[in-house]
């Protein structure tokens, strides 16, 4: 399926700049991340991946999300919640931008990301 959505990963980490996208799809790849994808019976609507992690405790780590459509397939996000909590995750954590805290229900930002460019911005 990975040919089928890895446009749709890769949109949505270049929208963030959060990670990098040959990361993300060896992870997939190598079975170290999943894909999950929202399908319609005709067409993927939308793609996500995770990871899971474990700084201190285990966490479940979305990593990248894309799709059309979204009050579709959001509530698709309790099955990757289920799916953390049985794999025993403390936590689901987004890498993502800022609106997902809006429409995601139980989620709030913990923490933030200050950024500064360096150098000559070219304007």
């Amino acid at each position: 399926m990975w040919p089928h959505v890895r446009d749709k990963i890769r949109a949505a980490i270049e929208r963030t700049g959060l990670s990098s996208f040959a990361d993300i799809e060896a992870d997939v790849l190598t079975g170290m991340q999943l894909c999950w994808i929202a399908w319609n019976g005709s067409e993927i609507m939308a793609a996500a991946t995770t990871q899971l992690v474990k700084p201190l405790s285990k966490v479940c780590v979305l990593t990248a999300c894309s799709g059309y459509d979204r009050d579709r397939w959001l509530p698709l996000f309790a099955e990757i919640e289920k799916y953390a909590e049985n794999e025993g995750c403390s936590s689901m954590r987004i890498y993502g931008r800022k609106g997902w805290e809006r429409v995601l229900t139980g989620y709030r930002a913990e923490h933030v990301i200050l950024e500064k460019r360096l150098g000559r911005q070219e304007h």
